[in-house]
């Protein structure tokens, strides 16, 4: 199993020169990577390997002795990542997806360097990474398990941070009762409904900071470009969005963490946020919600602590009568379900979450539950 660990660091400012050429080669590294990769096949219709790219950086390296100033594994990182670009365009194609070309990367549009093990260390509260140096590290909690990679991130505000990649044990699953089962529906009028009748309200941080961003970015638009003053607004319009993202996270991760400590066996819808999100009225309350954030933050807490979550198909879940089963026809505007044939009458993402727990039991064997509503 793996879990990752983020710590904010502090270069000081020759060590931050550094890891911003670091970034610019393995940049220019990246392109000409994938430069060499898409020529070949177009030209003879051939595919390189990424045995093959590597071999050829070492035929770079000694071209270009610039390259020399990063580490090795990260250079080879790089062509890992393009590789890794490559195979998801083709899965894409084969699934029959939008494929989405890999794409040249842009100036400081580059902005992590991942290390494996030889390459860095931890010693007296410092970050030791090869050819940079050691860099002061926040370390505001232990780390457990063996670190496999560190991967070195440059934020858009100019803070920096490392992520450890740390491999831990399998936690076995213990038992569950079926009263710490729940299914969840995520919806936009209440962030998220229980199945036991609780309700998340939305926080809609977004929205809330909407006009604060509105006015900082008119502030840029007018600001002349080239200019100190267009850097500093773009900084500020920088902050705000890294506000919003952060405060977003600390949600998820609450709400995770609380319904992970709290119940043993947790359904959720299995949504395609992407489809959902052509729907122009709908797309930035959606986007702004994070709905995937929490499945994906819940599935990673529930694995370390011996929980359970399953995913559902989402269809008739709203529609379908958890009490009878009759398929009641409601437009999204109707926010209550009353059943005509077993007259059950209630909030139509209570209903929902309850079809969900029952369709999650369902799908791990088990057939019948007793809902425990509020």
């Amino acid at each position: 199993m793996r879990k990752s660990y983020r710590y904010r660091i502090y270069p000081t400012k020759s060590q931050r020169s550094v890891l911003d050429q670091n970034l610019e080669l393995c940049r220019q590294v990246y392109n000409d990577t994938l430069a060499l990769r898409k020529d070949a096949y177009e030209t003879d219709g051939k595919s390189i390997s990424l045995y093959e790219t590597n071999s050829i950086l070492v035929t770079w390296k000694s071209d270009r002795p610039e390259l020399k100033q990063v580490y090795s594994q990260v250079l080879q990182n790089v062509q890992v990542r393009v590789d890794l670009a490559f195979k998801a365009f083709f899965r894409r194609v084969k699934n029959g997806e939008e494929p989405g070309y890999p794409r040249f990367k842009g100036k400081g549009r580059y902005d992590s360097l991942t290390y494996k093990q030889l390459g860095f260390g931890i010693k007296d509260g410092k970050l030791h990474l090869s050819k940079i140096g050691d860099i002061k590290i926040k370390l505001h909690r232990p780390i457990e398990g063996k670190i496999k990679t560190c991967t070195i991130r440059r934020m858009p505000t100019g803070k920096w941070f490392a992520c450890f990649s740390v491999e831990i044990e399998d936690t076995p699953l213990p038992p569950w009762k079926d009263s710490a089962v729940v299914g969840i529906d995520v919806g936009l009028a209440s962030f998220a409904t229980l199945s036991n009748g609780e309700t998340i309200a939305n926080p809609r941080f977004f929205r809330e900071e909407e006009h604060e961003l509105a006015r900082v970015q008119r502030k840029l638009s007018k600001a002349p470009k080239g200019t100190p003053e267009r850097k500093k607004a773009l900084k500020v319009v920088e902050r705000v969005h890294e506000r919003i993202s952060n405060r977003r996270t600390d949600f998820a991760h609450q709400i995770s963490r609380r319904l992970v400590d709290q119940f043993g066996f947790i359904a959720f819808e299995d949504l395609n946020i992407q489809n959902m999100l052509k729907n122009h009225n709908l797309a930035k309350s959606i986007s702004d919600v994070a709905w995937n954030m929490l499945v994906k933050s819940t599935e990673s807490k529930a694995a370390y602590a011996g929980s359970k979550v399953v995913l559902v198909d989402p269809r008739q879940t709203s529609q379908m009568c958890s009490r009878c089963g009759l398929i009641v026809k409601k437009d999204l505007s109707e926010r209550v379900h009353s059943c005509p044939e077993c007259g059950l009458t209630m909030d139509r993402d209570l209903n929902a979450a309850i079809n969900i727990l029952r369709l999650g039991l369902q799908s791990v064997g088990i057939k019948t539950v007793e809902a425990q509503v509020l």
